[in-house]
């Protein structure tokens, strides 16, 4: 059985983001072993813009059967095209969506936010 594969969203500043980096720096020259995907977003605005609901079920039929296409990712779900297109953009630009030559994929099991107040 394979580890499952957790991606955390974080709302926060570019020094907090340098931190996570620095830290992740450090334990792996103690030669622990890091295997963290970490996504920083400038606000809350940002994040819920790109994890819309709409995107959200997108991530999931995509976690359940990647899709070789967004044409038949847009067919299997019912919805626009174009609709769908944009949506794959903004996952794949955010970091959420892996678009690879064979389709697309969500290579994620989990996916944790934090925002600290």
């Amino acid at each position: 059985m394979s580890a499952r594969k957790k991606i955390q969203l974080h709302v926060g500043t570019p020094q907090e983001m340098g931190q996570r980096f620095v830290s992740a720096w450090h334990r792996a020259a103690r030669g622990e072993r890091v295997r963290e995907t970490h996504l920083t977003f400038p606000d809350l605005p940002a994040l819920l813009n790109a994890l819309t609901p709409k995107r959200l079920e997108l991530l999931r039929a995509l976690h359940a059967q990647p899709a070789p296409s967004i044409r038949a990712l847009a067919q299997r779900l019912g919805r626009d095209y174009k609709r769908v297109h944009e949506d794959v953009e903004t996952l794949a630009a955010s970091g959420l969506l892996d678009r690879q030559p064979d389709g697309l994929r969500a290579p994620y099991d989990a996916i944790a936010v934090e925002m600290r107040l």
